[in-house]
């Protein structure tokens, strides 16, 4: 039979194996990986839809890279940790030691012996990216640069950057200081989402400080494309690179590229990825957690069917151009027997799409359903021996 539910077009057929079948014009699941789609002359490139997980393109995304100032997300993500836990604040101070002070590089120009606040040193290294400000905070945090680098690297592991290590609080070269970026985009998000009220500071274009005033060198931010953060990189050794978010309407996309031969060509290749990973795909949203995806049937049971719901809201992205071209399935061995406990997986929603695995979501029981008294069971079965189908 053919019906329209939640206004996507759907056949449903009973095979001989007894499977029902849900046919729609769908999307790539949460987490898929599209390849690299595009060309670009970034050493590594990794954009990625925040809600989906969705990887639009990746260019060498596991590959341990120098990440230059672009490692500072790592320093920031552990000041607004303890921000967060209140073991921090805004307006404590540190004091400028002479390592600080002498720290070359790009530099909040902090002068020795003097203390900083700490709301302060965040625009220092955001804004201004110095090299300066992280020492002065890590000492401050930690005692000494190295034991906040030992932090790093234990909260690294904490949260999953399975191809990062730091040598350092500030991105200068050093040997095994590395990371990917497909962790660069994974600490991004979390910088992101756990601390939404210091991300606003990456959107900041300007910060004065000893009367000298910088400007943001995120290039994004001075485009119309709704860039809101995160941070620039550049050493000899590892060019130019870039994490980036911008926001569209409801979809964030998140971005990081490096190995670019100069800031122009940073400031023109990030853009271009960013508008084509807008432009060329979208966001489609299936169904919420809890909604009824289909009705299974039921063998011997008070029901005769029984809903099929997810646990969690479905999203999707697509390219545009391939929307007409997924099918999803949701594919169950049936009739299911009773009893059936609420909330048991006995379905899975399956999505093909060209020139890729299928991706399988689980599908749950949205309610109980007992088992007939051995009358009804006893009768059920003498129909279907029958009449060859099942009864109830």
């Amino acid at each position: 039979m053919r019906r329209n539910i939640t206004g996507m077009n759907i056949v449903k057929r009973n095979t001989a194996a007894a499977l029902a079948v849900l046919i729609l014009a769908v999307v790539m699941p949460a987490g898929s990986v599209y390849g690299q789609g595009i060309e670009t002359p970034a050493k590594q490139a990794y954009l990625i839809d925040d809600t989906t997980g969705a990887v639009l393109l990746a260019k060498n995304a596991y590959q341990q890279m120098t990440p230059s100032s672009m490692s500072k997300l790592m320093t920031m993500y552990l000041v607004f940790e303890r921000l967060a836990v209140g073991s921090l604040k805004l307006d404590d101070e540190f004091k400028v030691s002479v390592k600080a002070w002498r720290m070359g590089g790009s530099k909040m120009f902090v002068r020795e012996g003097t203390s900083v606040a700490v709301h302060d040193l965040l625009r220092g290294v955001i804004v201004q990216s110095g090299n300066d400000a992280c020492i002065v905070l890590a000492e401050g945090l930690a005692g000494s640069e190295d034991a906040f680098v030992a932090e790093m690297n234990r909260k690294a592991q904490e949260i999953g950057l399975t191809h990062s290590h730091f040598a350092n609080a500030t991105g200068w070269p050093a040997e095994g200081h590395h990371m990917s970026p497909q962790d660069l985009a994974k600490l991004a998000k979390l910088i992101i989402h756990k601390f939404p009220q210091y991300y606003e500071i990456f959107s900041e274009k300007n910060f004065k400080y000893n009367k000298i005033q910088q400007g943001n060198r995120n290039p994004l931010l001075y485009k119309n494309i709704g860039a809101d953060g995160l941070k620039t990189g550049h050493t000899e050794i590892a060019g130019y690179g870039l994490t980036a978010s911008a926001v569209q309407g409801d979809r964030r996309l998140i971005l990081v590229v490096n190995g670019l031969k100069s800031v122009s060509q940073r400031a023109r290749e990030s853009e271009r990825l960013m508008k084509w990973g807008f432009r060329e795909f979208n966001n489609y949203a299936m169904f919420k957690a809890g909604q009824k995806v289909e009705d299974a049937e039921v063998w011997l049971g008070q029901s005769s069917t029984v809903p099929l719901v997810t646990d969690k809201d479905i999203t999707v992205t697509l390219p545009r151009k391939h929307r007409a071209d997924m099918k999803v399935a949701v594919v169950y061995d049936g009739p299911i027997p009773a009893p059936i406990t609420q909330g048991a997986q006995i379905a899975k929603l399956v999505i093909t799409t060209p020139d890729r695995p299928d991706t399988e979501i689980p599908l749950y029981a949205g309610e109980s359903v007992e088992q007939l008294g051995v009358m009804g069971r006893l009768f059920a079965a003498l129909g279907h021996l029958i009449w060859g189908a099942t009864q109830h």
